[in-house]
């Protein structure tokens, strides 16, 4: 019985991205799915904060990437680049998209061709130390937007 209790338990936070108790739930996540040996990867996904105080967003972690990080798209010498930022913050009551030609997680370093259909755990772990697991699909996408320089 306790296993049972579990392993639902276990599909209710997968389904959810977040415990219902959660102050930050996320919603539509999704990894663009990478051509067989490409080494990188992102990650999209829209944060909303159900709380009265902002959440800042300080780690990301993958199973399925050496390194993880949160980039932004800067507009610089009259070309978008992609920055590396230290935070995203999600106000109160608030929320975040992370999207093509905006916020959005690198996935660096991937251990593994990544298959359309197939689930990828993405970590967010907060300045106030919660930490979130989100289970993103690997999806197909078009070529979204304008291909940019990606600089540190």
């Amino acid at each position: 019985m306790t296993k049972t209790i579990a392993a639902l338990l276990a599909v209710l936070v997968g389904a959810l991205g977040a415990p219902v108790w959660a102050q930050v739930r996320v919603h539509d996540p999704m990894v663009r799915m990478a051509p067989p040996g490409q080494p990188i990867s992102v990650a999209f996904m829209t944060l909303h904060n159900h709380g009265m105080d902002e959440k800042i967003l300080v780690k990301v972690h993958s199973d399925v990437a050496g390194a993880a990080e949160m980039h932004n798209h800067i507009l610089a010498e009259g070309m978008m680049k992609m920055r590396r930022i230290d935070t995203i913050v999600v106000p109160g009551l608030g929320q975040v998209e992370l999207k093509p030609g905006g916020l959005h997680i690198m996935l660096i370093g991937l251990s593994r061709n990544l298959q359309v259909g197939e689930r990828v755990i993405i970590v967010l772990e907060f300045d106030d130390g919660e930490r979130l697991t989100v289970n993103a699909p690997v999806q197909m996408t078009g070529d979204m937007h304008a291909p940019t320089e990606h600089t540190d």
